[in-house]
């Protein structure tokens, strides 16, 4: 596991194209653990399921997972949103609050830099949350 001292969590943030918009420590916001356990517990149903294997996986990724974005209006007006830096040691982190220039592909972004697309973002509220995870393979 990388330690907090070397994890350098605006790099990579800044590798998968995101703007930082503030740095960790956002106040008044959904607990992390909360986060994870919605977003990873048992009863949690996915809203898509695209398996691993099939052709062009990662692009369908990208295209549900923007458009399940924009139907729950995870960005604010602005267009900033909150994540967990992902990879190892991104829970210790916390939120960050950034911006997509890019406004699209970032599975595939956070997926090139880290070797998994799975991420956990929220919105600036606290009251949406939007997750990549893998389960098995899909």
């Amino acid at each position: 596991m990388t330690s907090l001292e070397t994890f350098d969590w605006y790099d990579l943030l800044t590798r998968c194209g995101l703007q930082v918009v503030e740095d960790p420590a956002v106040d008044g916001i959904t607990p992390i653990e909360t986060a994870i356990q919605a977003a990873s517990g048992l009863a949690v149903e996915p809203t898509v399921t695209i398996p691993l294997s099939s052709p062009g996986a990662m692009g369908e990724l990208d295209l549900q997972w923007h458009q399940y974005a924009s139907c729950i209006s995870l960005h604010a007006t602005g267009g900033e949103f909150l994540i967990l830096p992902p990879g190892s040691g991104g829970s210790k982190i916390g939120w960050v609050e950034v911006k997509d220039p890019y406004g699209h592909s970032l599975p595939s972004r956070i997926c090139r830099e880290t070797g998994s697309p799975e991420f956990l973002t929220l919105s600036t509220d606290g009251r949406r949350l939007c997750a990549v995870t893998v389960e098995d393979e899909d």
